[in-house]
């Protein structure tokens, strides 16, 4: 665990929802920050009955939400060139842009829902949804959707298993990779999907 997971994750301890909050909107914003690890620290506690899960995914929401669209206007607003420039020193590379790039133009609202649940991709879905001109109407759809799916399926998850108090060390060290791993696989489905559903020829 990383010395920022270490920070972020005594920071929930202390105080709960709030700390969630601006960690999964910094995060969403594009700064290297643990917010599904965070989310499922947060939902076990509730489990264990130290957090209300209601504040724990409202919070969590809520954050991811505004962060990803706060990341929207500054992509649409300052465009690829500056967010690149200024965004190295975050992790948000170059290289590492041009990759969510390609998979946003293949796949546009679609990959806003699917970006919840991939690292790289729900840093910097919300810039590259900017400055590629995505309709503001349709990334807010996407982004409350995506959000809404991620947030319920980590806080059901970890809550369910946080109501044992001795898997909770478990869980915050393997569950997130482990559940990361399916999810990803989940979606890549759902998207090869989609492309061959789109690629049949109309009747």
């Amino acid at each position: 665990m990383s010395w920022i997971e270490v920070h972020v994750l005594a920071l929930i301890h202390h105080y709960g929802a709030g700390a969630l909050f601006v960690s999964l909107a910094l995060e969403t914003l594009g700064l290297p920050l643990p917010g599904e690890t965070a989310l499922i620290l947060a939902a076990t506690l509730a489990g264990a009955g130290k957090i209300s899960i209601w504040a724990v995914a409202i919070a969590a929401w809520c954050g991811a939400v505004l962060g990803d669209n706060i990341a929207y206007f500054i992509g649409r607003r300052y465009g690829r060139v500056v967010v690149t420039s200024y965004g190295a020193r975050f992790g948000v590379t170059e290289s590492r842009y041009a990759k969510v790039e390609a998979v946003f133009a293949r796949y546009g609202p679609l990959m806003v829902i699917a970006a919840r649940f991939v690292v790289l991709l729900r840093q910097m879905n919300g810039l590259v949804a900017g400055t590629a001109g995505m309709h503001r109407l349709s990334f807010l759809a996407a982004n409350v959707v995506g959000a809404a799916l991620w947030v319920g399926f980590w806080t059901m998850l970890a809550y369910h298993f946080g109501h044992s108090a001795t898997i909770l060390p478990f869980i915050g060290r393997h569950i997130g990779l482990v559940a990361s791993v399916l999810v990803t696989l989940a979606f890549l489905g759902v998207l090869v999907g989609y492309v061959r559903l789109r690629s049949r020829p109309k009747p």
